[in-house]
């Protein structure tokens, strides 16, 4: 399976860009390499990778910003955003997370440990939610193409990072269920990160931004649902 999946690595530092590359070799992947933000764009328009990992702190252009730059493009909508860092910061998690990314790996890099995390989510591209599969949700004045990953509002397009489509699509496939904080995890971020209830209020309040605050209601202490009167 390992075999047909591209991953590409972006980081100015050339020995964590080799330590990745032979453990992702290993196990069968195949490997592209790039050394800041805006190689990194070039090379993934060339390969078009199923995963990228991507430092923050990179010169030229920053992990930040060249992972923002793909979010916006068609291509790029579906492939898995890693951010490798070490900036232990909080600002600098959310703000990975604001731009559309999947995961968030700390350095020193531990190359099993990080082989586990990289397979368990390509895994996802393989395993279905427990959501009930629908190419296309329409409820109230929404129109959810998940084969597009694009959101309509009264036939205007909404365009959303990738998380953010995905927890839109939980909620609203169950109007008016309670999703409890725990649900969201599992069936959005899996086992596969550590994720603080303040990166699912991130994504919510994101979400809000785009498509209205009254769609999505806040059960205090419990967790999030889909409002239809």
């Amino acid at each position: 399976m390992n075999a047909n999946q591209k991953i590409l690595v972006v980081d100015d530092e050339r020995d964590i860009v080799d330590l990745i590359s032979y453990s992702l070799t290993k196990e069968g992947y195949q490997v592209y390499q790039a050394y800041n933000g805006k190689e990194g764009i070039e090379v993934a328009k060339q390969v078009n990778p199923d995963l990228i990992i991507l430092d923050v702190m990179m010169p030229e252009m920053d992990g930040i910003e060249a992972c923002r730059l793909m979010r916006s493009m068609p291509e790029f909508k579906q492939t898995f955003m890693v951010f490798l860092t070490a900036r232990s910061e909080e600002y600098s998690e959310i703000a990975g997370f604001n731009v559309g990314a999947d995961d968030y790996i700390a350095k020193p890099i531990k190359p099993r440990a990080l082989m586990s995390r990289i397979n368990a989510i390509l895994r996802r591209n393989n395993t279905e939610s427990d959501v009930d599969q629908t190419d296309k949700l329409e409820i109230l004045d929404l129109v959810i193409d998940r084969d597009s990953f694009l959101v309509y509002r009264d036939g205007e397009k909404i365009v959303l990072a990738k998380k953010e489509f995905e927890l839109l699509y939980l909620l609203a496939s169950k109007p008016n269920k309670v999703f409890t904080r725990e649900q969201i995890l599992k069936a959005i971020w899996e086992d596969s990160v550590v994720v603080t209830n303040r990166t699912i209020d991130v994504h919510i309040r994101k979400l809000r931004e785009k498509i209205g605050d009254h769609y999505v209601s806040t059960v205090k202490g419990v967790g999030y649902k889909f409002e239809v009167a």
